[in-house]
């Protein structure tokens, strides 16, 4: 991944809070001389990504390939209007700010049934916390259960490399900076908001 330094980003707990925060993820695989991406959400506990794929997958043949995972955050258009300095010598153009992070490791393909169960009712615990009346595995037929636990394969990634990308603006002066974050919050289109209060939170953290 292309990094300047100044978009760099090396601190765990802001890596890993990207990837708890944006668990939908693209895994990047190469067999028989060709790249292939599959697009699933994971779970990490402590320096390993957890998921599942369907038994049909090609990913459920690859055990002990290189993989890389890619998970991104909020994203979002930014104008040159909104930069102070272009009023002034209107030397700016557009570009567009995120927050990304990859995962470089080997897949790990478990058939363990058990295994499996525990990971999809965490995941499903996860999810459905936000819902009136959670949705369980248990609330399902146990034979469904057993069923669907045999069309799918566990995935394991354990991390071997980690590297994060955060194009918040950080390479113009506060004033554009804010008035990136303000013009977010004015469009307030999808993401923008989100993307603005990343902006602020890094604007807040800076000694």
């Amino acid at each position: 991944m292309y990094m300047p330094r100044h978009y760099q980003e090396t601190r765990s707990e802001a890596l890993h809070g990207l990837v708890d925060a944006y668990p939908f993820a693209t895994v990047v695989t190469h067999a028989d001389g060709e790249l292939t991406a599959n697009h699933l959400p994971f779970e990490r506990v402590g320096a390993v990504l957890h998921g599942h794929v369907a038994r049909g997958n090609e990913m459920a043949a690859l055990d002990g390939a290189p993989v890389l995972v890619i998970f991104r955050g909020p994203h979002g258009y930014v104008s040159p209007n909104w930069y102070l300095t272009k009023h002034e010598t209107g030397r700016e153009v557009p570009t567009w700010n995120y927050a990304v992070v990859h995962v470089h490791g080997r897949l790990k393909v478990i058939e363990d049934a058990t295994w499996l169960r525990a990971l999809l009712e965490r995941l499903t615990d996860r999810h459905e916390a936000s819902e009136p009346a959670p949705w369980h595995v248990s609330d399902a037929p146990e034979d469904h259960i057993e069923k669907s636990l045999r069309a799918i394969v566990g995935i394991e990634i354990a991390i071997e490399r980690i590297e994060g990308k955060f194009k918040l603006s950080q390479n113009h002066p506060e004033r554009n900076r804010l008035g990136v974050i303000a013009g977010l919050r004015r469009r307030d289109g999808d993401g923008d908001a989100e993307l603005a209060d990343w902006m602020a939170t890094q604007e807040t953290s800076k000694p």
